[in-house]
């Protein structure tokens, strides 16, 4: 994990702490606290994801991210402010925000929205553990190495993907997976190319959850 994450917070105790917290799980993190510094630091790199806090010293996370946008910077960017009131949390949201924390915060939380925003951001790229995946290209790597796979396969694995963590029901796959003829597959279809993906990519990436359907796992 590389992914570079500009965290914009004027409160020193807390930027210390969450620039620790999220180098310690992998990230790149460069850190501002101010408006004027920001604006520096993203006119020399880019950023994967942008944590933004709305009060600064020097003006407003609202006006930096309606800047970031016009600029044409695509990166996900995310509001962690003391700020609750569904007014600044729809202003934030309109200035081109993704998503809104509030402080006090939980920790785990926090994460888990971060994660979920850098996958977004991707467009269509997935990394998980040993494998790559281009949607885009429908291509899939392991160990650097690319793995033929059939466009239905392709189907399914995007689902597993994109429920990261979570089942994926078998009715949801069969619901949304069709066959190179535009026909949905049927049960025994998906059984069977349940058990090739796992033989291509490693069977220890798509658990069973019996009854139910499927779980993506690291």
């Amino acid at each position: 994990m590389n992914e570079k994450i500009l965290l914009v917070e004027d409160d020193l105790f807390l930027r210390d702490g969450l620039c620790e917290v999220l180098e310690k799980e992998g990230y790149c993190v460069t850190s501002a606290e101010s408006f004027r510094q920001a604006k520096t630091l993203l006119n020399t790199d880019e950023f994967n994801l942008i944590i933004l806090d709305v009060m600064l010293p020097d003006g407003n996370g609202f006006d930096l991210c309606v800047e970031i946008r016009k600029a044409g910077a695509d990166s996900p960017i995310l509001f962690l402010t003391s700020c609750d009131d569904e007014i600044q949390i729809v202003r934030g949201l309109d200035a081109g925000a993704d998503d809104y924390v509030t402080k006090p915060f939980k920790l785990r939380e926090l994460l888990s929205r971060i994660r979920a925003l850098l996958r977004r951001g991707t467009k269509g790229v997935y990394k998980s553990g040993d494998l790559f995946i281009d949607s885009e290209r429908m291509s899939v790597k392991k160990n650097g190495e690319s793995v033929f796979i059939t466009p239905t396969e392709f189907q399914i694995l995007s689902m597993l993907i994109k429920n990261n963590g979570a089942i994926t029901t078998r009715t949801a796959l069969l619901q949304n997976i069709w066959d190179d003829n535009n026909n949905f597959i049927d049960d025994n279809t998906l059984s069977v190319h349940i058990s090739r993906l796992r033989e291509k990519i490693g069977a220890e990436h798509i658990k069973t959850v019996r009854g139910v359907g499927y779980r993506w796992e690291k």
